[in-house]
């Protein structure tokens, strides 16, 4: 399974567990994703290059941004996706 069918999946699943009371996307959680994306871009390369981490060549897609595949950035979009869920989860159980 390639690391792009992978991340297919695991997003798919998370839309699927959004709520329907997700709002759409505030300025607030567009800066919060620009500013996880540029983390990405910038600390991904290096933790690749130190071999903390590696990817198979035969797994990506071959594209890569800022020296990281492509693939690598979906996981800031989970990570800007799940947090605000999990805390309206936790923020409504706690609530009660």
């Amino acid at each position: 399974m390639t690391y792009l069918i992978l991340n297919i999946l695991f997003l798919a699943t998370l839309i699927f567990f959004i709520p329907n009371t997700f709002k759409k996307p505030t300025k607030q959680w567009w800066i919060l994703l620009a500013a996880v994306l540029l983390l990405t871009a910038v600390f991904d390369p290096i933790i690749i290059a130190l071999h903390i981490v590696a990817y198979d060549p035969t797994n990506i897609l071959g594209i890569y941004w800022f020296g990281a595949p492509i693939e690598d950035f979906f996981y800031a979009l989970y990570a800007v996706l799940l947090i605000p869920l999990a805390w309206q989860k936790i923020g409504a159980s706690r609530g009660k």
